[in-house]
């Protein structure tokens, strides 16, 4: 079965960087579409970065030009870099396998983003 287990969240300072993984088992990442969401408190899920199986990447307007999705093929892992945090970034981030369909795929236990002073 596909399992998703992301890490790399915390605490940053406006301005920050953090990198989140996530590692894949049960399916390749090379071979699906991958996406990274998020969820702040009271707010609904939103779709930040995708990259295909064919490798290109979109991002949500929020936060292009400071968020970078990658994948390593050979560690079957997806990334979420992200640059120039601000406390808006403040959120739940999950991986997700075929981002495009609610209602398929499978999820991460997601890890949180918090930006603070």
């Amino acid at each position: 079965q596909v399992q998703l287990v992301e890490s790399g969240g915390g605490l940053v300072q406006p301005g920050g960087s953090l990198r989140l993984s996530c590692a894949a088992s049960g399916m390749s990442v090379s071979a699906n579409d991958m996406g990274w969401f998020r969820q702040a408190p009271g707010k609904q899920r939103e779709l930040v970065a995708t990259i295909l199986a064919g490798g290109r990447t979109n991002y949500a307007d929020s936060v292009k030009g400071r968020f970078t999705i990658s994948r390593d093929n050979a560690k079957n892992m997806v990334y979420l870099q992200m640059n120039n945090l601000k406390p808006e970034d403040t959120a739940v981030y999950r991986c997700k396998t075929d981002p495009f369909r609610s209602s398929f795929g499978s999820w991460g236990q997601g890890t949180q983003v918090t930006v603070s002073s």
